[in-house]
């Protein structure tokens, strides 16, 4: 996989670097604030981006956002020093497929780093038992827009389904707080695909956006 590495402070990124490089990863290239992060994914399109949250002018979430919405299929991973629950939240609400603390020891870090590679989320489990609580909250409290605005061609299911999808949980994710397996939400992602005649996630999450969806 190719590495694109974003961090405002030179010494880290460095650091980070080698730590890759050693690990026999391949590092395309860096940049020092989002706005540089989006150039060079365009330009080098990278397979995994590590992005630091805060950085002056254009912070890491930001960033994020703007990368997925143009290039979903590059997956990214926040890197703080802070375990801020709202900080994480926005991060996964972002399209992150993980959130590390730069605390992490090398051989950890390495380690989760591995798992989003394999298709996985990388989230230290005291992060991730937080994310639970907080999706299965959310799952909770989702309102169903009034009839006139919601699309009538989905069950209430799908409807809550794509109403969690639109707001950045992953398919494990979903399914977690609806106490669903993934296979499920799958089958019903295809589902809702096919109804309303759109291609891919991406396109739910617009269509959704335009129906006041995303909370």
């Amino acid at each position: 996989m190719k590495y694109l590495l974003v961090d405002d402070h030179a010494l880290f990124l460095q650091s980070l670097k080698v730590l890759l490089t050693a690990s026999g990863r391949t590092v395309v290239g860096t940049a020092s604030n989002g706005m540089e992060a989006l150039k060079q994914a365009r330009l080098l399109s990278p397979d995994l981006i590590l992005m630091d949250i805060e950085m002056p002018g254009c912070d890491g979430l930001s960033a994020t956002r703007l990368i997925k919405a143009e290039m979903p299929q590059i997956k990214i991973i926040m890197l703080t020093v802070s375990a801020s629950d709202e900080h994480l939240f926005e991060a996964v609400k972002s399209g992150a497929s993980g959130y590390l603390l730069k605390s992490q020891s090398a051989e950890r870090f390495l380690e989760l780093v591995a798992q989003v590679e394999h298709g996985g989320a990388a989230l230290p489990p005291e992060l991730a038992a937080r994310l639970l609580v907080e999706f299965a909250r959310q799952a909770q409290h989702v309102e169903t827009p009034p009839v006139q605005d919601a699309p009538a061609e989905l069950t209430p299911r799908q409807l809550e389904i794509l109403t969690l999808v639109a707001r950045g949980l992953t398919y494990p994710q979903v399914g977690e707080a609806l106490h669903l397996g993934e296979s499920t939400i799958r089958y019903h992602m295809g589902q809702i695909l096919e109804r309303l005649h759109l291609e891919n996630r991406a396109e739910v999450i617009a269509y959704a956006a335009r129906h006041g969806l995303t909370g």
